[in-house]
């Protein structure tokens, strides 16, 4: 499977949906996996960009993960909006 991104305005913004749609479905499965760890479990956090992992607090994993969900899901119904602006022009 090609990384490529499409030339062109409305096959990036086709791209960049998918692309977030993807996004929001893997951030979805983090928010249920964690949430559905029990208390004594250990969450392990990977550093951006290394192979290196540190134990973090379950409860604030928990909050951040559905913090970027929501980033997430904002992004994409500003770009639903974006495109429904689009059509009635």
């Amino acid at each position: 499977m090609s990384s490529q991104t499409p030339q062109g305005g409305e096959g990036m913004d086709l791209y960049d949906k998918e692309e977030l749609n993807r996004k929001i479905k893997e951030q979805k499965v983090v928010v249920d996996e964690v949430s559905n760890l029990k208390k004594n479990r250990k969450v392990y956090k990977q550093q951006p960009n290394s192979n290196i992992f540190f134990l973090a607090d379950r409860t604030q994993t928990l909050s951040e993960c559905k913090n970027t969900l929501d980033e997430l899901k904002k992004a994409h119904q500003e770009m639903e909006n974006l495109e429904k602006t689009k059509i009635k022009k």
